[in-house]
């Protein structure tokens, strides 16, 4: 089974576009995330983090 959960940027901290990072608030919980695959996704933005790598954007009413 895989799982996939919705989590808030808060922070980017490195805009490479490879190893481009930032910090992801899952309900208090905060991890850093890989945010290669979503180059558009930016601070206040939802996305869905699989294994460590955020792998899409939802709107907030989606998250």
């Amino acid at each position: 089974m895989c799982l996939a959960v919705p989590g808030k940027i808060i922070e980017l901290k490195d805009e490479d576009p490879i190893n481009r990072t930032g910090r992801v608030s899952f309900g208090g919980i905060v991890k850093e995330v890989n945010l290669a695959y979503v180059p558009e996704a930016q601070v206040g933005d939802y996305v869905i983090v699989h294994v460590g790598f955020a792998i899409n954007t939802l709107d907030e009413a989606e998250a």
